[in-house]
């Protein structure tokens, strides 16, 4: 089924809602940026990361996940069965990985040094590693959405008055990108997995350098190894939640098929990531940190709940075949993973010396929830001018 524009009225009252949402989040994002950090976060010497960190940065990454999971799935492993899901995941990454990058920038206190990594190369550091490699894949994200733009205005631009006279050339560039990247795609495509492998691993190495500042539970040698499996295990998942999301938002059919085998192949995943975390908390004898009543035992066994419930869902065919179910069990895994980013960057990393306890200022909380409702209007924005989601689909006609 061919990919088309979804022809959809933009302005719903849903979209009115988020965008004043949005731009409550940008007031504070403007406060930040005129008065710095501390006119608008919690954050102080000694509490150096918090929300933006934990859940813009570190979260935001693994959520993107779906774009290198459907990549790989479609182009390597040659599914072309799940070809369908390839643009719309595509798009929810390049989407992502922009909020995870303009987060990065927010997040730094001399924001306009942001640049210093492409110069100054520290080949040592964790953290520079996975700043080269998320700007690289993001770039390659949105090379990898040129061909469609290409699609989209190929043999349809036409600008008007003193602008008429490029409309020759402007179509020449996009047959010359359309067919250029067709061949070299595959290089960007594998590069892009590679990348991605590479610095959702990082991230946990970055907590292991942390040492004795995280707490037992969380701290293992194997962050890197868990990082990289919790990401492959929300890939999927993610690609249901925003599927089912935006076919019910465009009141199209969802593509039950392809959704019921990408939960059967959730199902391995979760597993394999449950296997190697509850595996590890058994060799390393941290268990013993469980039976202690506190809010990281309570978080740590939340986090567990939230992963083990999907894992039951998914195993059973009568969630494979209901939409509903599939949302729920994929959301589970969603909540579950963005709980380990809270824990692992938040709630288990604590610095040596620091007398106050972290909370996120409504601040913090504002430009959090403001770039996330940011995000879906962008999202709806684009879906309705380019070819993403495929259109093969009878329309559901009784939905509200």
């Amino acid at each position: 089924m061919k990919p088309e524009a979804v022809k959809r009225r933009f302005f719903t009252p849903g979209i009115i809602v988020l965008i004043i949402v949005a731009l409550n989040g940008l007031v504070f994002l403007a406060v930040r940026f005129f008065s710095g950090l501390g006119a608008v976060t919690n954050l102080d010497n000694n509490t150096p990361w918090g929300l933006w960190i934990g859940v813009d940065v570190a979260a935001g990454v693994a959520l993107a996940a779906g774009g290198f999971t459907s990549a790989a799935l479609v182009y390597i492993f040659h599914r072309e069965d799940f070809h369908d899901i390839a643009r719309p995941a595509l798009l929810t990454a390049l989407l992502g990985y922009t909020f995870v990058a303009f987060a990065v920038f927010v997040d730094i206190g001399r924001f306009y040094y942001i640049w210093h990594p492409l110069v100054m190369w520290n080949g040592n550091s964790a953290l520079f590693e996975v700043g080269i490699c998320v700007m690289i894949y993001m770039t390659v994200l949105y090379i990898e959405f040129i061909p469609v733009i290409t699609e989209r205005f190929i043999g349809r631009v036409k600008l008007r008055g003193i602008f008429a006279a490029i409309n020759k050339p402007l179509d020449s560039v996009l047959r010359f990108l359309d067919k250029g990247l067709s061949k070299v795609m595959f290089v960007f495509i594998i590069s892009g997995v590679v990348l991605s492998t590479l610095h959702q691993s990082s991230l946990g190495t970055l907590m292991v350098i942390a040492g004795g500042k995280m707490h037992p539970l969380w701290q293992t040698p194997i962050l890197p190894l868990l990082f990289l499996l919790s990401a492959i295990a929300v890939g999927l998942p993610m690609i249901i939640f925003e599927s089912l999301l935006a076919s019910r938002s465009f009141r199209i059919k969802p593509e039950m098929k392809i959704l019921s085998n990408l939960g059967s192949m959730a199902a391995p995943a979760i597993g394999i990531y449950l296997a190697f975390k509850i595996g590890d908390m058994f060799v390393r004898e941290t268990f013993k940190y469980i039976s202690i009543s506190d809010t990281a035992s309570r978080f740590f066994i939340a986090e567990l709940i939230l992963m083990i419930i999907p894992l039951i869902m998914f195993l059973r065919k009568k969630t494979l075949s209901s939409s509903s179910s599939l949302f729920a069990a994929s959301t589970f895994v969603i909540a579950a993973v963005l709980l380990n980013r809270i824990n692992c960057f938040i709630e288990a990393y604590t610095p040596f010396y620091d007398p106050t306890v972290y909370n996120p200022s409504f601040g913090e909380i504002s430009v959090t929830i403001g770039c996330m409702a940011l995000l879906v209007v962008i999202y709806k924005a684009i879906v309705i001018i380019f070819p993403v989601i495929s259109q093969g689909r009878t329309q559901q006609e009784n939905l509200p």
